[in-house]
């Protein structure tokens, strides 16, 4: 694995970074292609088809191969059980979210033939869906394209 390519490091600090502390961090960013975007929902549906549309629309996976929109999804579910502590539920157990999200793609390892990975950081709260009654929650996923 590169030390200087790390997609999950980077994705998990894009989602938990405010705008005006990205310049801090912008020379890590710069090898890697990213989007960021928010979610908020008490349907688990949602946030998948909110992460999967703003990837698709920032070019981040061409949306007509089988094998990127695979590995997307599986990528934001394992970082979704992070966030849910492995419970992939929210509205039917009366939980709702609100999110910041990072997906980081990228080649993590120094050898070609690894090829491209992809990364989803999810950084925000999970909590009864009463203001004031969440708490931070973070979930990251890994998977190889």
């Amino acid at each position: 694995m590169s030390q200087e390519i790390r997609i999950g490091k980077i994705a998990t600090l894009l989602a938990m970074l405010d705008e005006s502390e990205y310049s801090s961090f912008e020379a890590m960013f710069n090898e890697v292609d990213t989007c960021l975007g928010k979610v908020g929902s008490m349907n688990m549906q949602k946030v998948i088809s909110s992460v999967e549309t703003a990837v698709k629309r920032s070019g981040l996976i061409e949306e007509g191969v089988y094998r990127e929109t695979h590995a997307l999804y599986h990528t934001i579910v394992e970082a979704l059980e992070g966030v849910t502590r492995g419970q992939l539920a929210i509205g039917e157990t009366m939980r709702t979210v609100g999110l910041r999200f990072a997906v980081v793609r990228g080649r993590p390892y120094t050898e070609e033939k690894e090829g491209e990975w992809i990364a989803v950081a999810f950084y925000g709260t999970i909590g009864a869906p009463i203001k004031g009654l969440e708490h931070e929650a973070l979930g990251l996923g890994i998977n190889h394209i």
